[in-house]
């Protein structure tokens, strides 16, 4: 759903032909989409990996499975079974390399490579061992090279298998060893801002799964458009991260975008003001992330990107929040 968000917000079409308006969509379309050699068509920048064939059939099969290459569907047969070891010793192991393939030519694509961006949940067997393991390769392989994961922590009101602890917990220390910045999204946070926030009395996957795409798509947004900070991964990840060891970060999505109807243009939201924004961000209740402690607490970093224009000094007149103007190293 991540890319049919940012296809949507770029004037892409499921076949990935360009239908916007705006040059602004086609200012750095190039961070996350590839010209399509001998065609106008435009590819995601993108690598399907799954260790069993059922999910890379249903994005396949889905309206936007024709946008991503087909070279890039990387799957196995077997699975990992929710086991840690398998997608990280066994099967994963397995596979790992003809991943590591695709990678590489995605890479001598790129006339500038940023980074990584890797999306998977802490617990599966897949997407902890296995997503760890390729973190690792990739840092070996790449070892300058940003790396920016959006992990997704489990929750048992969503799942009951037992073992997904155990997985999380697993992937925990490859991440503070190998990623940049990791940001971590909830289930249980997902399943409360529908519930509370939204009014679904019965969450679905595909309604958690447009919550993270949607964090992602904010989080991001400063890498696909024209801004004043954060313009590439490296620079995000020096705003965002003032420790090595601190860089497990969270998200907060505001409520004007939060709509799963499709034909709601950016231009037809409603608009929030500065001071609702922080009010809301303030109240916690759309942060897919569990709510620091302690309760007064204090942020070392703490961005806010925001769609269209704002003026930085409206946030400094209002005089509602304290900035640490210097912090001694």
């Amino acid at each position: 759903q991540f890319w049919e968000i940012i296809s949507e917000e770029h004037g892409i079409d499921p076949t990935g032909v360009y239908r916007g308006t705006s040059d602004l969509q086609l200012e750095r379309i190039s961070v996350y989409y590839n010209e399509a050699s001998g065609k106008k068509n435009l590819v995601p920048r993108a690598i399907l990996l799954d260790l069993e064939p059922g999910t890379m059939d249903a994005v396949r099969s889905g309206g936007y499975g024709q946008l991503f290459r087909p070279d890039n569907f990387v799957f196995g047969q077997s699975g990992a079974g929710n086991n840690w070891a398998k997608g990280h010793y066994t099967e994963g192991a397995e596979l790992v390399d003809a991943v590591l393939d695709v990678v590489r030519k995605e890479c001598e694509n790129c006339d500038c490579l940023q980074g990584f961006q890797l999306t998977h949940s802490l617990g599966g067997g897949t997407g902890s061992g296995m997503g760890t393991l390729l973190i690792s390769k990739i840092r070996e392989e790449y070892p300058d090279r940003i790396m920016n994961t959006y992990s997704v922590v489990p929750s048992p009101k969503v799942s009951d298998t037992v073992v997904e602890p155990y997985n999380a917990v697993l992937s925990i220390h490859q991440l503070v060893e190998n990623t940049d910045e990791t940001y971590c999204i909830d289930n249980e946070a997902l399943y409360d801002i529908c519930y509370r926030t939204l009014k679904v009395p019965n969450p679905t996957y595909g309604d958690l799964n447009h919550l993270v795409s949607l964090t992602m798509s904010g989080v991001t947004t400063c890498l696909r458009f024209p801004g004043q900070l954060n313009a590439d991964l490296r620079k995000l990840a020096v705003n965002m991260v003032p420790f090595p060891a601190s860089s497990f970060l969270y998200a907060w999505i505001c409520a004007p975008h939060i709509s799963r109807q499709p034909t709601v243009q950016s231009a037809h939201r409603p608009r929030a003001d500065t001071t609702d924004v922080r009010r809301q961000e303030h109240d916690g209740g759309l942060r897919p992330a569990p709510r620091p402690l302690p309760h007064r607490r204090r942020h070392l970093p703490r961005p806010h990107v925001h769609e269209g224009s704002r003026r930085t000094d409206a946030v400094h007149s209002k005089q509602e929040q304290q900035f640490l103007r210097r912090m001694d190293s």
